[in-house]
């Protein structure tokens, strides 16, 4: 008997799993790094949402006296008590929202909020539906509840977000609620006020629950959008979960720290699937957040938001020069998402093949060959055209946006 017929049996769910394809970027992207002589330029990656900040003073002074102070142990399972009422707080002063701390769960980074929220409120068979083109892993965590994920397309004119007409039309006796992203990953795009309002009041209507990730909302740019779907009015806040973390306002990526905002009474089975999945978030990464929220912090948190927003403006402008269609200005979070077709017909690629392959994924290897410059393809986000979009990330430093404009001019220009 050879070795792999002795290996375990897959279970289905691991099986339907799709790849993670910025992830074979990434490492396409590292293999090539290898392989280059020690005169070639570095990569610049604009492949990954990860913020070139770290967290500011106060939080890693936070975290070192935590450690030394031996403040390791395990916590209750919903965080915190002093961390969920910053939070509560938090919410009162930057978006004027009452959030109560009884509301809140702190948890393993965002991932793991949604992981809790899907298995709390999905049951096999539910469909949910969300916005093609939307975060690979949402519709995952959606399907590892068994539930099945239905992406509506969406398109330029409706920013890449669900509208309540096309949730009212998609609307059937197994459809569960709605997963939204506002802002999003890949567009950057939010949900405008009035339209998140119309269409949770369908979802509310119809005895759905609203799921929405706003772990970017901390990173809005426009006043017009930079609203939580915690402000809705109170009846409408017994369907809604909102998803929030610590990774990317707050510069804390690897620290895996996130939360879950639910309605009261579904706190405890919340704190019950908690218990038994993680026990508790991180200790030191929840000690080391309470600082998050000191005026200094805050501070430092909204400079960096302005140098965000200052990389958006210039950066969209040089890739529209380039040849990039930017269909829809991002509001907020740090992607740019950009139609490529033109770009790929101009240089001879092929248009799109049924594996997924061709378009911008091709172009992807293209640029990043010729270039340096690494890139996401959609076809991670979707199946709504995604040969035609590259994501870029402007999370990197001002002069690593620069210096990608320079080397995809002279491939390009």
């Amino acid at each position: 008997m050879d070795r792999l017929s002795r290996m375990p049996r897959l279970a289905s769910r691991a099986q339907r799993i799709e790849s993670f394809y910025v992830m074979e970027v990434t490492k396409a992207a590292a293999a090539l790094a290898a392989a280059s002589g020690p005169g070639e330029r570095p990569m610049v990656y604009l492949n990954i949402g990860e913020p070139d900040f770290t967290a500011p003073p106060l939080v890693q002074e936070a975290a070192a006296r935590a450690i030394h102070d031996g403040l390791t142990q395990y916590t209750p399972a919903l965080g915190l008590e002093p961390l969920r009422e910053r939070i509560s707080q938090w919410y009162l002063t930057r978006f004027g929202a009452q959030v109560s701390p009884s509301r809140i769960v702190v948890t393993a980074g965002a991932s793991a909020a949604l992981q809790l929220a899907c298995l709390a409120l999905i049951e096999a068979g539910d469909e949910v539906l969300m916005p093609d083109p939307s975060y690979p892993c949402n519709r995952h965590f959606v399907g590892s509840a068994e539930g099945r994920a239905v992406l509506l397309p969406t398109t330029a004119a409706q920013r890449f977000q669900l509208s309540a007409e096309a949730v009212e039309k998609a609307w059937n006796a197994r459809t569960r609620g709605v997963l939204l992203a506002s802002p999003s990953n890949p567009t950057g795009t939010s949900i405008a006020p009035a339209e998140l309002e119309k269409l949770h009041s369908l979802v509310h209507e119809r005895g759905g629950v609203t799921l929405i990730d706003e772990i970017y909302l901390g990173l809005s740019h426009e006043a017009e959008y930079g609203q939580t779907a915690l402000a809705l009015p109170e009846p409408l806040q017994e369907s809604l979960v909102s998803i929030n973390s610590f990774s990317k306002y707050f510069h804390m990526t690897g620290w895996r720290l996130g939360w879950l905002v639910v309605p009261e009474g579904l706190t405890p089975a919340v704190e019950k699937l908690a218990q038994h999945l993680f026990i508790c978030p991180s200790a030191v990464a929840q000690h080391a957040a309470l600082a998050c929220f000191e005026p200094e912090s805050l501070a430092e948190y909204e400079s960096r938001r302005s140098q965000f927003k200052a990389r958006r403006d210039y950066f969209i402008p040089e890739l529209e020069s380039l040849g990039f269609e930017v269909p829809v200005r991002p509001d907020g979070a740090f992607y740019v998402y950009a139609d490529v077709s033109a770009l790929v017909q101009r240089l001879g690629l092929h248009p799109g093949r049924p594996d997924g392959t061709g378009g911008s994924w091709d172009l992807a290897f293209e640029l990043m060959q010729r270039a340096r410059v690494v890139l996401t393809p959609g076809r991670d986000f979707g199946q709504a055209d995604p040969q035609r979009y590259l994501r870029f990330s402007t999370a990197s430093s001002l002069a690593q946006l620069q210096e990608a404009v320079a080397r995809l001019e002279v491939v390009l220009g």
